[in-house]
């Protein structure tokens, strides 16, 4: 099987080695052996990639597994080695009609929990079976990107950030289940100063979308602040607040920063995830067009000072806007971005997004990524002024995706409006690139932006 790739870890005890193995972004197989008996086979616990499976931890031998198998929003549920069938398989915890269960660990005794509640993370304590205990109250609007511990401590850790705040690490005493800042990092920037909102718009559908929108308290919302609206859609991945430098430097520069968790992502779940797939994908455009219109309507910026950013399935996101709404963005960032949606699949590991994109040789397919595909949307017509990046060695979406592209703008181009492509060296799709090229790239894009709308910079 070429096309699979697979992954292995073992529980906290060493006892139980965990075998995955997919062929795609959603859905994994799991076999389990038990080291502890020598030349024990592995036990197949689910042999299909329709959905998946995480084993959080071990109690005897007993997995406690969180899935999304006949739970959207995902369960945990335990499975006992010596009767591993799915109908001997029991719920621990239930799936939330509402909330996306993210991540479990055990410590203490007890099962700590991150939840997606609206976008942004709460995190809840459970008895080893099932009992909800407490939510644990958290700083603010935010993301709980990491929560650590073990089966015989009394204490876990736990990372949080939000747009204003980077990430701190907090401890959680599991007797009291009361936490506390364990280590914070130390920043020349004053968080008091900027407020973060989550707003609600409509989309085309009529569905209901939230977005982010973080910028300075004193701000007048009079249609003239440079605002950067960023957003994914896809694969299943949340965009949950977090915290950057750059995002900072450009709310200090009186910019508005804003991102809309648009279908296709994991915000609310599968069904959100699946309803910005295939040929369900223009809602995923309709969403954050409609996202640009709520930033312009109720006055927090306008087309001319508007500037929308993604990367990889984020940049498809972005050409597929601006070849289909020019008239709306100032600026625009497709970044890495998968562009011929015609060939995606026959280059690297492109045949694995087939999952969400569906593929040109399916004939109920094509018709709808001819549709939106952008480099085959590309038409005379004035564009917005956009930088294109890339890097000569990105094997994840090969950087042809990109030549191609800004060859196609250029070449139709009507306006005065530049159109640039930053070709990044020795490095790949962004995994791993060192400070030195983080900031450069950030510097460029940033006085590429404040340039193209003729706002100045206070530093």
């Amino acid at each position: 099987h070429p096309n699979y790739y697979f992954n292995a870890a073992t529980t906290d005890d060493e006892r139980f080695l965990c075998l995955y193995g997919a062929e795609s972004t959603s859905g994994n197989m799991l076999y389990i052996r038990d080291l502890s008996k020598p030349n024990a086979a592995f036990v197949p616990i689910y042999t299909q990639f329709d959905h998946e499976f995480t084993v959080v931890e071990n109690i005897g031998d007993q997995l406690l597994v969180r899935t999304n198998h006949n739970a959207p929003n995902q369960q945990l549920i335990r499975i006992s080695m010596a009767k591993p069938a799915a109908e001997h398989w029991q719920t621990v915890i239930a799936e939330d009609k509402n909330d996306v269960l993210e991540s479990a660990v055990v410590c203490g005794e007890k099962i700590v929990c991150s939840y997606l509640h609206n976008a942004s993370n709460a995190m809840r304590v459970f008895s080893l079976e099932g009992a909800p205990l407490k939510e644990i109250v958290l700083p603010e609007i935010g993301t709980v990107s990491t929560i650590r511990g073990e089966k015989g401590e009394q204490q876990a850790f736990f990372s949080f950030q939000s747009y204003l705040r980077p990430s701190t690490i907090y401890a959680l005493n599991m007797a009291s289940l009361e936490s506390s800042i364990f280590k914070a990092p130390k920043l020349d920037f004053n968080s008091d100063a900027f407020t973060t909102e989550q707003v609600w718009f409509t989309s085309k559908d009529g569905t209901k979308v939230p977005m982010f929108i973080t910028r300075k308290k004193n701000i007048a919302l009079d249609g003239q602040n440079v605002t950067l609206l960023y957003g994914y859609g896809g694969f299943n991945i949340s965009l949950t607040p977090g915290f950057s430098a750059s995002r900072a430097a450009l709310l200090e520069n009186n910019g508005i920063y804003a991102v809309a968790n648009i279908r296709g992502g994991g915000e609310f779940g599968e069904k959100w995830h699946k309803a910005g797939t295939k040929c369900e994908k223009q809602n995923v455009f309709d969403d954050f067009i409609a996202a640009a219109e709520f930033l312009v309507e109720k006055k927090y910026t306008s087309p001319a000072h508007l500037a929308i950013e993604g990367g990889s399935n984020g940049g498809l996101l972005v050409g597929a806007c601006m070849t289909q709404r020019p008239d709306l963005f100032g600026v625009c960032f497709p970044r890495v971005g998968v562009l011929d949606m015609l060939r995606y699949h026959k280059f690297t590991i492109g045949y694995a997004w087939a999952i969400d994109y569906g593929r040109s040789d399916v004939e109920t397919e094509y018709p709808c990524l001819i549709k939106y595909s952008p480099l085959h949307n590309v038409k005379n017509t004035a564009y917005p002024s956009t930088m294109i990046t890339t890097a000569d060695h990105d094997d994840r979406v090969v950087p042809a995706h990109s030549f191609k592209y800004a060859a196609a703008l250029q070449a139709h181009q009507q306006g005065e409006n530049p159109i640039l492509i930053r070709i990044e060296t020795s490095a790949g799709h962004g995994a791993g690139k060192p400070t030195s090229k983080l900031l450069e790239e950030a510097a460029d894009m940033l006085a590429f932006m404040y340039y193209q709308m003729a706002t100045p910079v206070v530093y």
